[in-house]
């Protein structure tokens, strides 16, 4: 196993546990928060300030700006006069490289399909479901209202396209931006995971 998945996701489709249990099954690394605490201990940030932005839109991002300060490292002055928003997103971008240059994983949400566009070992999944299906699953996990948990699943949504559109040059969702889209409310949670396993496998034999 050589390969890095990369996990976009609509809330409520599962896309977390889908990841774990696919990195359980091939044995490797699943980052998912635990990627905030390691962007917040090598960029210096605190985390509470990491999880406050997690794929969080900014209305103001300057993307060359960012794009530019990147080259320069976060000791750039560039950097330290850099609104929060954007400095969470750099940490975050460093951090899925560094984790992808050390071998398999798994990695869930955070743009990792575009920060890891140039790694050719890759795999990038969006991960989507019926709204009922959604729906039931924010019910159950949160202890809410149907009405409660749509407005949660659209909000969390709404966040996530703004934020991974704002900051990549692919459309969130759509299947072009991605290797494979798959519906979880059809196969359920075991069958996509099976699916995309049976995926990762046919692609490590093409390129082998």
């Amino acid at each position: 196993m050589n390969t890095i998945i990369t996990i976009g996701r609509q809330f409520g489709s599962g896309g977390r546990e889908i990841g774990e249990k696919l990195a359980a099954k091939f044995n490797i690394p699943c980052y998912d928060k635990e990627l905030l605490s390691r962007a917040a201990k090598e960029s210096g940030l605190c985390e509470a300030m990491i999880q406050n932005h997690d794929e969080r839109p900014t209305n103001s991002f300057l993307y060359n700006l960012v794009m530019d300060t990147y080259s320069f490292g976060y000791n750039s002055s560039a950097f330290v006069d850099m609104p929060i928003s954007h400095k969470v997103f750099l940490a975050q971008f460093d951090t899925i490289k560094k984790i992808a240059s050390e071998g398999p994983c798994v990695i869930v949400g955070r743009c990792a399909d575009y920060a890891l566009s140039e790694f050719e070992n890759c795999i990038h999944v969006f991960i989507h479901g019926n709204e009922g299906c959604k729906a039931k699953r924010i019910m159950e996990k949160y202890d809410l209202s149907e009405a409660k948990a749509k407005e949660m699943m659209n909000k969390k949504d709404k966040q996530r396209q703004s934020y991974y559109n704002y900051y990549t040059s692919k459309k969130w969702g759509r299947s072009d931006s991605y290797d494979l889209s798959v519906n979880s409310s059809v196969l359920g949670i075991d069958g996509t995971v099976n699916l995309i396993a049976q995926f990762v496998q046919d692609f490590e034999e093409r390129v082998k």
